[in-house]
């Protein structure tokens, strides 16, 4: 299997450094894998050939007499062949699904519906190994008796601990083998929070980028009718996923993932980010979508493990925001372009019966890494996919969707609200000698260590993010949401830098002192209540974090003190996987 295959590669590295001498012709060629090798895969697949597939829908209620009720619904993980592109060969993939011939790359949306309890089963049907390669020197999860450890988390969501999909609760094919933090094999979501825009994914300590690499990931949406149906906004087939994700391939059409780390003498295999050569849009390398003259609501999700996208239409169309992550904006934003980090939902309007041509591609100038890294190479990762617009047919019926005025109040913070405690967290990346990453951690600290972090429920605070690493981090925080007030520089950033290693404490280092230069505006069209914030490098990043129902301001309806607790993290995810995540334990409300 492919970590077999990587292990002997790096049992040369560490002996004697030379060339692998492969035992099957499938590890001699992985050997030779090269960006060049996979520069060219990726260009040779012809853009806009594919078709944008949508996902299938999963209800996660059912009506009864008219009314929503409950249901226990039980999603498997499963090793199917996927085609990603018209001319590449099937792709082994990780995906979720009902059964193996209904999983798909991403896998099925579930639309659940507010204030309606959604019991979940995730079954783990995977193989005894992983198809993609993997470091067990970065603290991972490794089954004594085999198999591919998954846990599944549903991002953005309020649920109790037990159900958080905690990283050490990870289990293999049919339970046979359990994590240190497993407690049961069904998952409860009260889906108590407001309507908006979810997603789940594997969660696996040490293994999380390379099972969503392989495909364990899909969208997962919260209605509540008395709020979305005002709001006329496009619905049924104009209401659409778009969930991105980079890829590389290799000639066979697999998954390519690298088998050597940037520091192989200290980590093995793993390096600081994974960025793929190809585009995907709901598992289609650079598709295509035709529309009509008329408004189409986009729900955008970035599920790549490190790349960040910043999107425009290419005929200046633009697009309006009415929701990010999990939760409405107070009034729709239009905006030219979106800046989407890993994780990160944008909810957006475009109005194609508004369009002066009839192709639009949709392109990407975030440069990777972000933000100082390479500019997108133009014909491969500085393009995502086409929309053709054709006449409004005789039959369609009419649009009578709006971009609406206004939309919830709860979502504005125009003034940072009173606050229960006031807490400093730093970034901090850690080099060899010759300046290869090895690992990141969080307040100096890894996920192992004792927890820091003891919010009480119901409670806000405020969130001093330091970002002393050279990278944008999406910062991730299980259960409470998140509300950007503020993102000024840091001035002298060495000294402060060289302070904070020594004593890791921002009051000591007088941060205040330092977090004195320009201040930049929070876009409007990320005011609201959010499951992901962008820190970016050499500034402070101030969140409001509420651990409460923030529409209602009512505590949650469940014990969120309970073990195994939650945790907080960068989402990306070859970070998050080498210790940039922390344990978050909530303490009872007073």
């Amino acid at each position: 299997m492919a970590q077999n295959r990587c292990r002997r590669q790096l049992v040369a590295v560490f002996l004697a450094a030379v060339a692998v001498v492969a035992a099957h012709n499938s590890a001699a060629a992985a050997a030779q894998v090269t960006s060049a090798v996979l520069q060219m895969v990726a260009g040779s697949l012809q853009m806009y050939v594919d078709a944008l597939p949508q996902m299938p829908k999963i209800n996660g209620y059912r009506i009864h007499h008219g009314k929503a009720v409950p249901v226990h619904l039980t999603i498997g993980m499963f090793q199917k062949n996927w085609r990603f592109h018209r001319d590449l060969p099937p792709t082994p993939v990780f995906v979720f699904g009902q059964s193996p011939d209904s999983a798909t790359f991403p896998g099925p949306t579930i639309v659940a519906r507010h204030g309606v309890p959604l019991v979940v089963t995730w079954e783990n049907h995977l193989p005894a190994a992983h198809i993609l390669p993997w470091d067990p020197t970065v603290h991972t999860a490794i089954p004594r008796k085999g198999g591919v450890p998954t846990v599944v988390h549903l991002h953005g969501s309020a649920h109790p601990p037990e159900s958080d999909g905690n990283s050490f609760a990870w289990f293999t094919a049919g339970f046979r083998e359990r994590g240190p933090a497993w407690r049961h094999t069904a998952y409860r979501y009260p889906n108590v929070q407001p309507s908006g825009n979810f997603w789940y994914h594997d969660h696996t300590v040490g293994l999380t980028r390379a099972n969503l690499l392989a495909g364990l990931l899909g969208a997962y949406v919260i209605e509540k009718p008395e709020v979305d149906t005002p709001m006329d906004l496009p619905y049924d087939d104009d209401d659409l996923h778009l969930v991105i994700a980079d890829r590389s391939f290799n000639v066979d059409g697999s998954l390519y993932m690298n088998c050597t780390g940037v520091a192989p003498n200290v980590h093995p295999q793993w390096r600081p980010e994974y960025f793929g050569e190809a585009i995907t849009v709901n598992g289609k390398a650079w598709p295509f979508l035709t529309v009509h003259r008329r408004r189409y609501r986009l729900r955008i999700l970035n599920a790549s493990n490190a790349r960040y996208f910043n999107i425009s239409l290419s005929n200046g169309l633009p697009f309006y925001v009415v929701g990010s992550d999990a939760s409405y904006l107070s009034a729709p934003v239009a905006v030219s372009s979106l800046l989407i980090s890993p994780a990160e939902i944008f909810d957006v309007v475009v109005d194609f019966s508004q369009s002066p041509t009839t192709d639009v591609e949709m392109l990407n100038s975030a440069p990777y890494p972000f933000p100082t890294g390479t500019s997108p190479v133009g014909n491969l990762n500085g393009k995502v996919m086409k929309f053709v617009v054709t006449p409004n047919g005789p039959l369609d019926p009419p649009d009578n969707s709006t971009v609406p005025d206004h939309e919830v109040p709860y979502a504005s913070v125009t003034a940072v609200p009173p606050t229960t405690n006031t807490r400093y967290i730093a970034f901090y990346e850690y080099r060899t000698p010759s300046g290869q990453t090895t690992h990141l951690y969080i307040n100096g600290l890894r996920m192992e260590d004792p927890v820091t972090e003891t919010p009480r429920s119901g409670t806000t605070e405020l969130w001093h993010v330091i970002n002393l690493t050279g990278d944008d981090h999406p910062l991730h925080i299980h259960l409470a949401t998140l509300h950007l007030v503020k993102v000024q520089q840091l001035i002298d950033l060495k000294t402060f830098t060289d302070c904070m290693t020594t004593n890791n404490d921002a009051v000591k280092c007088n941060v205040d002192q330092h977090a004195t230069g320009p201040v930049v505006p929070v876009p409007d069209h990320e005011k609201t209540w959010k499951n992901v914030v962008k820190v970016p490098p050499g500034f402070v990043t101030s969140v409001v974090v509420a651990f409460k129902l923030v529409d209602t301001d009512q505590p949650y309806p469940f014990d969120p003190t309970a073990d195994p607790g939650y945790v907080y993290h960068c989402h990306i995810l070859d970070h998050e996987d080498n210790s940039m995540m922390r344990p978050l334990r909530l303490l009872p409300s007073t």
